[in-house]
């Protein structure tokens, strides 16, 4: 423990006595050191000065300078009778010359300058009271005598000092002891006093006793409110007692609706039980519903009587864009924009309780135009009136309704086909028939020919000169071009109108595409003024596509038809100079796909719905017949049991998808 901790842990009343005794010592040190000090600086700065000056002034006369310097004897003589001058340190006598003659020296030996020439570069640094004077001559330079003062006081003053400063002392002492008893009786008795009530008052708990308040100083104040503080708390056990007893008395009868609180918060926590178990039940079965609300593909909304939203799917989600959390609350309209045109059928709905229908809508849906029906449904219950809405994607539906009006109608033209191409057929080969007998019967290269024109008189030469003139093999062979290509309108026909019975086999994709891709470069090189070879031919074949169960060369007219109508495409859209057909594969198990993708012109919506139909074109007459889309539909989806679909963008150009199953229906089956 440090002292300042010890002083700071002694009692107030050694507190209060220390500290007078200190300062009495404090002040007495300072004043003794303060008087030395005093004393000091005056003999230095004026007793000791004026006495040298005064003995100079003696020794400076001319008898006494004139005596000193004669030799060294008077001058040692003269310094002796310096020795009862107290103060006197030393002193040294110079001759004419400035060097040393004599010297005396009291006490413990000190350097002194040896010639006058060093005396004022030793008084820099020389500390004492010292003196320079002059000894004059009557003839000659004079001589110089240095005193040098002793800077010490004299014992008795250090005596008489040290007496007097012993003297104070005492009497401060019984001065101090005169104010610590006067301390002790005034202060520190009254507070010991106070401080054993309170251990009393502490150890007994008894606030009926009172400290005595001998003056009204600050310790009287303080017994002062020690005794109110001692009433205050005497008055507080009082009241803490009575209310202990009332405290008692309320917890014995606190302790009886105890135990009827326990019986009814057991009853209470059986219900709760009961309720926690029902409400777990409810919300489970709602989260169920939830669940299989969002689990629906139709969009499900629900809005109360102002149209505003009260439940909302994922599939409303994802069709509007609109996260729950921000269309629950909202306005319909608002959460989903595509219904603000409906409003007035919607208002219809919960007015009237009336069921509206739209049959169809088109929207776009991930930048892809998709059909949908609306139903809206009135909503009432104890929570009011409201409207159900649901939104159904007709869009698979459409195009399942397309293809199979697509099927009746190929269906239809297929038994109508069977029966013209047997009835065609009969005269279409006696016109060939006749055509190239014509051929034969007008040839030169025949005897029977010959035989004949000799025996009418007529020269063969000279008719076939005239015929030539006429243009009639010019004629004979758009006949038998005529003829030609109504033959394969009728095979196209006959193929359309009977089921395939080929079998499938594996074929290389990639080279069944390039072999058509030489076919239709080899067509088109001499057709129409239009060279195929113009146009770039972009491949993006899948390596994981390899042998496709098919039938190889229908499969090639197929992709020789497409080929071909892109090209046409091309020839006729606005990127003529710039044509591209990309053909691409891609595995998408269970499929393989084929897709021939032009940048042409595009098919309009009205005229993509009929492509497939047999007979329909859009070509000038004489350009097209009309089978080649619907016969390259029969043979993917009937022969191969796999499926064909047309995407346009018009400007922009068309993309024809073919769909073959990776196994044969053979193997199917038997696995």
């Amino acid at each position: 423990m440090t002292l300042r901790q010890r002083l700071e842990n002694l009692p107030v009343g050694r507190k209060l006595l220390i500290a007078p005794l200190v300062l009495l010592a404090a002040v007495l040190l300072v004043s003794n050191l303060t008087f030395i000090s005093a004393a000091y600086w005056i003999s230095r700065q004026s007793v000791a000065p004026q006495a040298m000056h005064t003995l100079a002034a003696l020794l400076s006369t001319p008898e006494l300078s004139r005596q000193a310097l004669e030799s060294e004897a008077s001058a040692n003589a003269l310094l002796a009778k310096l020795g009862d001058y107290a103060p006197l340190r030393a002193a040294m006598i110079y001759d004419a010359a400035g060097q040393r003659l004599a010297q005396l020296q009291r006490g413990e030996p000190l350097a002194l300058p040896e010639q006058t020439s060093q005396v004022e570069q030793w008084q820099k640094t020389e500390m004492r009271a010292n003196l320079l004077v002059e000894l004059p001559q009557t003839a000659g330079p004079p001589g110089h005598l240095l005193i040098v003062a002793s800077s010490e006081l004299p014992g008795a003053f250090f005596t008489g000092t040290l007496t007097a400063s012993l003297a104070i002392l005492l009497a401060s002492l019984l001065l101090w002891l005169l104010v610590a008893q006067q301390i002790r009786q005034l202060i520190t008795r009254p507070i010991r006093d106070l401080e054993a009530l309170t251990r009393q008052v502490t150890r007994e708990e008894n606030y009926s006793l009172r400290a005595t308040a001998r003056n009204q100083d600050e310790i009287g104040h303080l017994a002062d409110a020690f005794n109110t503080m001692l009433s205050r708390m005497q008055a507080r056990e009082q009241q803490l007692k009575r209310a202990r007893d009332d405290a008692q008395e309320a917890f014995d009868h606190a302790q009886g609706l105890a135990e009827e609180t326990w019986h009814t918060n057991r009853k209470l926590e059986l219900e709760v039980q009961v309720r926690s178990r029902i409400e777990r039940k409810l919300t489970g079965f709602q989260n169920y519903l939830n669940s299989i609300i969002d689990s629906m593909p139709s969009v499900l909304i629900a809005l109360d009587e102002q149209l505003h939203v009260t439940q909302w799917n994922q599939q409303a989600s994802a069709l509007s864009g609109t996260p729950l959390n921000d269309a629950l609350n909202q306005p319909v309209f608002i959460a989903f924009e595509q219904l603000r045109p409906f409003l007035s059928q919607i208002r219809r709905t919960c007015e009237h309780h009336e069921v509206q229908k739209i049959e169809r809508v088109s929207w776009s849906f991930h930048e892809e135009p998709r059909h949908y029906a609306l139903t809206f449904y009135p909503l009432t219950g104890s929570a009011g009136r409201g409207v159900v809405i649901r939104i159904d994607d007709i869009t698979e539906r459409l195009n399942m309704e397309e293809m199979m009006v697509q099927s009746e109608k190929m269906l239809s033209v297929g038994s109508l086909a069977a029966g013209m191409a047997h009835e065609i057929n009969n005269p279409l080969g006696a016109i060939l028939h006749n055509a190239q007998n014509i051929r034969r019967r007008l040839s030169p290269d025949l005897e029977r020919n010959r035989e004949a024109a000799a025996e009418t008189g007529v020269e063969l030469e000279a008719v076939n000169c005239y015929l030539q003139r006429r243009e009639i093999p010019q004629m004979l062979d758009g006949i038998q071009q005529a003829g030609s290509r109504a033959a394969r309108i009728v095979s196209h026909m006959l193929s359309f109108s009977r089921l395939s019975n080929r079998q499938l086999a594996e074929c290389q994709l990639s080279e069944l595409i390039d072999q058509a891709l030489e076919i239709a470069g080899n067509d088109f090189a001499l057709t129409d003024n239009f060279d195929f070879r113009a146009i770039e031919i972009q491949r993006d074949f899948d390596p994981q596509v390899a042998r496709v169960p098919c039938i190889g060369n229908e499969l090639e007219q197929v992709l020789l038809n497409l080929l071909k109508n892109a090209a046409q495409a091309i020839h006729h859209g606005p990127h003529r100079n710039h044509g591209k057909i990309t053909l691409r594969t891609r595995l998408n198990p269970p499929w393989a796909e084929i897709q021939v993708e032009d940048n042409g012109g595009g098919i309009p919506e009205h005229i993509r719905k009929r492509i497939f139909e047999p007979f329909f074109t859009t070509k000038e007459v004489g350009q097209g017949t009309g089978l080649g889309l619907s016969v390259s539909y029969f043979i993917i989806t009937n022969n191969h049991k796999g499926q064909m679909e047309v995407q346009c963008r018009p400007g922009q150009g068309t993309t024809f998808t073919l769909r073959l199953p990776l196994t044969s229906g053979s193997e199917s089956t038997t696995n």
